[in-house]
């Protein structure tokens, strides 16, 4: 096999190894920068507050605990329908 034009061939060589010298110098130019928006920092401060509040109201079940002990804990049936059907209807508008 024959190659004819060796010129054409070595000028698409140093093309393109002049192009990829360009490309690394580009890469090496470039830097990475990030900025925190103050809603994302907002965020952040509300979700260590959430971290940091407790799952269970302490001062409350000790206090249903003493009522249940002592047998004074009374729970009206009609105040216990209503927050479900209040729950219920807010579960309803959230779908």
């Amino acid at each position: 096999m024959r190659i004819e034009d060796r010129i054409k061939i070595f000028q698409i060589y140093t093309q393109t190894a002049k192009v990829s010298r360009v490309e690394k110098k580009q890469e090496v130019a470039s830097t990475d920068k990030i900025e925190i928006s103050s809603e994302a920092r907002e965020f952040q401060a509300v979700l260590n507050a959430i971290k940091q509040t407790p799952d269970v109201r302490e001062d409350k079940v000790n206090e249903i605990k003493k009522k249940i002990d002592s047998g004074t804990y009374n729970v009206s049936g009609k105040d216990v329908v209503e927050k479900l059907i209040r729950e219920y209807k807010a579960s309803k508008k959230n779908e």
